[in-house]
């Protein structure tokens, strides 16, 4: 069997004059301050629909008006507000 032919250079290392040792600052990418504004007010929004057609849904017309509707609002805006939690690093 034919040996290998071995050549004097070596392979993989690089001079010294061409290496950058120069600290580099990474940027993980947070979340923006409106993302999370926006997070938390739809769950604070859902909350909040909800305790007061509870509360108080048979005082106010508007809300006497939507009905069951008032629970799609409440929940669907529970809903983004936590689907929107997945977005957020």
């Amino acid at each position: 069997m034919p040996k290998a032919k071995v050549t004097k250079t070596t392979v993989g290392t690089q001079s010294s004059s061409t290496t950058n040792r120069t600290p580099v600052k990474i940027n993980t990418g947070g979340t923006p301050m409106w993302y999370k504004v926006l997070m938390f007010g739809f769950m604070l929004f859902g909350l909040v629909w909800l305790l007061v057609n509870y509360l108080a849904g048979d005082q106010i017309q508007f809300m006497m008006e939507l009905g069951p509707w008032n629970y799609l609002i409440g929940f669907g805006g529970l809903i983004i507000g936590l689907l929107m939690t997945m977005g957020w690093r």
